[in-house]
């Protein structure tokens, strides 16, 4: 049994989401969750994979970043081709390609394969992400049932995240490191199930012929600027990493160029049109942007400054997320009671930057406070990007939903990995500039560093927590400025845009 949407019918339509569509909802969730987690899932997993498989530095990198890397390089390139196959189709293959490579995975008896399989779980991510939300927006036609349905897909996202390194932790204590994997079967098996009876199927009537030709042009558009920004993050700004963005960027520039002058493109140039989707694009980046640049700084404040191992800090790091699963919900309540969208974003920018404000008063012994900064900070991205998620996918017509996706979690990709390099950089200038000239070469790198030798030289540990703390407040600062500055532009960008604007 199938079930078949018009994609006219789906644009024009006002109908009401039933018990039946709720429930397909809560099917893609658990997905969609798995998939967010995978990017986490590792964190605690990789000691015992290296004891296992002995695998190379370099291959050790792979492990840890090739899910992350082929993901977003793919993201584009999934969202058109479910406008053209349909979302549902796309969706079930990506399904069932990333329960085969989980399975692999976990019983991998070499570096290489675990590379292999971890490569097909970012293709498989990459069909699931966007396919996601683009059947959202097909089942969804009520404006305030969407927005309600995005602010859960919001919130399952970033909780996600959050989750994936505790789940790992404890499945590593009491199992094998396989089992970080073969937790994603029963979700997949669950959606391939009941997918085919509860999802509606939808396309573009009129896709045109696929853009071949722009699918190694996106990846060499992204791929490149995303590794460029990782390595500076943790080796600094060397000229190899620079050259690799720059060249990224120049690809990126002739795939855009393609987009603008061939006849059927990858992405159509005129979802920029509607006058919500572009301001969307960037607000998503800079939310990305912050969330990501904090969570480089808290994570290591939580185990190197404060001393917590690693599982504790996973547990402790928890705690955040109870205010974040209210602030999609409060967000969507306030814009249904007729408060401006404008407003709803703005006020989520500025709740952030109270956030990073208060994370820039935290010294080398203050859990609660940065606890407190991080789900203040949280919640006021994830306002932001349930909102404009919302805003952007109502903005673009129903038959270009996988593209608008595609686009908006690419733009998230790069924003987060912007923030890391960006924000990670100021504090590693700080860092540097706080630590004694007499400090060894390896403690003036990096606090992983300094700890490493602090036995050999007294009073170092202590000095290289309170210049970390000091970059981590530096940074803090610079984030706070840049919400404040997006506030005011969600304010002027969003005013007077209404759902559905050209």
């Amino acid at each position: 049994m199938t079930n078949s949407t018009s994609t006219t019918a789906a644009a024009s339509g006002t109908a009401r989401a039933g018990r039946r569509e709720w429930t397909a909802l809560g099917v893609l969730m658990l997905p969609l969750l798995l998939v967010s987690m995978d990017v986490s899932v590792l964190y605690f997993a990789i000691p015992a994979i290296s004891a296992d498989l002995e695998p190379s530095g370099t291959q050790q990198l792979w492990i840890f970043d090739i899910y992350a890397f082929v993901l977003a390089g793919l993201l584009m390139t999934m969202g058109s081709l479910g406008d053209r196959m349909g979302r549902r189709r796309l969706l079930l293959l990506g399904a069932a390609a990333f329960g085969t490579a989980s399975l692999i995975a976990a019983y991998a008896d070499s570096a290489e394969t675990l590379i292999a399989a971890r490569a097909v779980l970012g293709i498989g991510g990459a069909t699931l992400m966007p396919s996601t939300m683009a059947l959202i927006r097909t089942m969804f036609t009520d404006p305030a049932q969407r927005a309600k349905a995005i602010g859960l897909w919001s919130g399952v996202m970033t909780a996600g995240i959050a989750l994936g390194s505790v789940m790992s932790g404890v499945l590593v204590q009491y199992f094998w490191w396989g089992s970080v994997f073969l937790v994603n079967l029963p979700a997949m098996a669950l959606l391939l199930i009941l997918g085919p009876f509860l999802l509606p199927e939808s396309k573009d009537p009129n896709p045109g012929r696929f853009d071949w030709p722009s699918v190694p042009l996106s990846m060499a558009g992204v791929l490149p600027v995303i590794y460029g920004l990782k390595e500076i993050t943790s080796e600094g700004w060397h000229a190899q990493y620079v050259v690799s963005i720059t060249v990224g960027l120049l690809f990126a520039a002739a795939f855009v160029h393609r987009q603008r002058t061939t006849a059927s493109p990858m992405i159509d140039p005129a979802l920029f049109r509607g006058r919500g989707f572009a301001p969307s694009v960037v607000l998503n980046l800079i939310g990305s942007f912050a969330m990501m640049g904090s969570a480089y700084f808290t994570t290591q404040y939580l185990q190197s400054v404060l001393g917590k191992s690693a599982m504790e800090a996973a547990l402790w790091a928890l705690l955040p997320s109870v205010p974040i699963g209210m602030a999609a919900p409060l967000a969507t309540t306030l814009v249904q009671k007729g408060v401006d969208r404008a407003y709803v974003v703005t006020a989520g920018f500025a709740v952030g930057a109270c956030g990073y404000a208060l994370l820039a008063l935290a010294d080398t012994d203050s859990l609660w406070l940065v606890l407190v900064a991080c789900g203040v900070l949280a919640s006021g991205i994830v306002m932001v990007i349930s909102q404009i998620t919302d805003l952007a996918l109502s903005s673009a017509p129903v038959e270009r939903a996988g593209s608008a996706s595609s686009l908006m979690e690419t733009g998230g990709e790069f924003g987060g990995a912007l923030g890391m390099a960006v924000l990670g950089s100021i504090g590693t200038a700080i860092y540097r500039h706080d630590m004694p000239a007499s400090a060894p070469d390896v403690a003036r790198e990096t606090l992983g560093g300094a700890l490493a030798v602090a036995d050999r030289v007294p009073g170092l540990a202590a000095t290289a927590r309170e210049a970390f703390t000091n970059g981590m407040q530096g940074a803090a600062v610079a984030g706070a400025v840049l919400l404040a500055g997006a506030a005011v532009l969600a304010a002027r960008a969003l005013r007077g845009i209404c759902v559905g604007d050209k």
